[in-house]
């Protein structure tokens, strides 16, 4: 039969999809078998024989022979003296089978055909690669940057797939040029349409345990556990670490010799803090812990609300809460308590909100950002150190302080 570049392509297509023998011919009788429905209305009487290695395809019409002018089904019947065309000797009631050339489809349905084929063979790669993919999430990944779009990033792996890095995913001190090999979790993966959508992050808290997980021989191997990851991308983060054997200190083997574990892991994430901590289920020395580097004297809990009083001496205070809060609210997230500083001798403060007929309320908000919300704890800090520290005009914070000042001398 003739074979027409559809049937060349076979081979094309199985070496270049590297879809399996059985798959392939499966998708090729599929197409087939759709072409001679549209071409004959019906299917169940042709045999279809596939040698996809070869790229041969042979089709065979198997139909009844009755006598002339009997035929009311044509796709299976064949009337005697057509019969008899293709071997003399049928007879009435006798099944002859017929090949059927490519070419008697029609040029137009051979054209639809390798369309067809051409679909179902992306079909089933799509549905490969969403299932490789789906398998992957959370794990880390590593790809190249082939473009740069305004809100996103997109990757290739060696394979030629597809990754996307948003820019909401990204480290804001994120920078990557085309060519650049990207390290991220995978995050997520959808199949839309038929297409599968892998949405790669480099901001989520897992990708931070991942990388303890890769760099840490004792995570890898179970011997420290990662308990929970909260990070602020780019800024800090805080991983509660845990031990089964009691031999081993999970913080120092995690830091390593000055900072000499942790240092890939930091450099990975754009310079990111990052505090280790040990874990524990005793609440009060967890918080503690969490406060880290500030000095905690004393805390009151209430299980209740999830609530933390946590009481400093007031040269710890900015320690406990940080860096534009950072601190702060990182234990709140590790611990899973929302926490209150108060400093010693906080009986003789007085609360910000309390001079809300002085003061208007955005400006004591901006204040309670960065953790200081009573009288006192403002009066602490120098003028400049205050600008520094909060978006506010100078002008603005010296007559707060104005303020305040004028309710200790009175």
């Amino acid at each position: 039969m003739e074979n027409l570049a559809l049937i060349d392509s076979f081979s094309e297509f199985k070496d270049d999809k590297l879809i399996d023998r059985v798959t392939l011919m499966s998708i090729l009788e599929d197409v087939f078998r759709n072409a001679l429905k549209r071409k004959y209305g019906d299917d169940d009487n042709f045999d279809i024989i596939i040698n996809p290695d070869k790229g041969d395809l042979e089709i065979w019409r198997n139909r009844v022979v009755v006598a002339d002018g009997e035929v009311e089904e044509p796709n299976q019947e064949i009337s005697l003296s057509d019969a008899q065309k293709i071997e003399s000797d049928y007879e009435i009631g006798e099944d002859v089978a017929e090949e059927v050339k490519l070419i008697d489809l029609g040029r137009r349905s051979i054209l639809a055909l390798r369309q067809n084929l051409i679909s179902k063979i992306q079909e089933h790669d799509n549905t490969n690669i969403f299932k490789y993919f789906k398998e992957l999430e959370g794990e880390i990944y590593t790809a190249e940057v082939h473009h740069i779009r305004h809100r996103a990033i997109i990757l290739l792996d060696d394979d030629g797939n597809e990754l996307i890095l948003p820019k909401e995913k990204q480290i804001p001190s994120d920078f990557f040029r085309k060519g650049d090999n990207v390290r991220g979790i995978i995050e997520s993966v959808e199949l839309k349409g038929n297409k599968p959508s892998i949405v790669m992050s480099r901001t989520h808290p897992k990708f931070l345990e991942k990388l303890f997980e890769q760099e840490i021989p004792e995570v890898f191997d179970g011997l420290i556990n990662v308990k929970k990851v909260v990070r602020i991308p780019g800024e800090k983060a805080k991983v509660a670490v845990d031990s089964y054997d009691d031999r081993i200190d999970p913080v120092g083997a995690c830091v390593g010799m000055k900072g000499s574990r942790i240092h890939g892991i930091v450099r990975e994430l754009g310079n990111e803090n990052i505090d280790v901590i040990n874990y524990t289920t005793n609440t009060q020395l967890f918080i503690t812990r969490a406060l880290s580097p500030a000095k905690v004297t004393s805390i009151k809990i209430n299980e209740e609300t999830k609530r933390a009083e946590v009481i400093l001496k007031p040269e710890e205070v900015s320690k406990a809460i940080g860096r534009g809060g950072h601190n702060i609210r990182l234990a709140g997230y590790l611990t899973g308590y929302e926490i209150d500083v108060l400093r010693e001798g906080a009986e003789e403060d007085v609360e910000l909100s309390e001079f809300g007929d002085e003061i208007e309320g955005w400006i004591i908000k901006e204040f309670e950002k960065i953790g200081l919300d009573t009288a006192k704890s403002i009066l602490e800090n120098s003028l400049a150190e205050l600008v520094k520290r909060t978006d506010l005009e100078e002008e603005t914070i010296q007559e707060v302080l104005n303020i305040l000042k004028k309710e200790f001398e009175e």
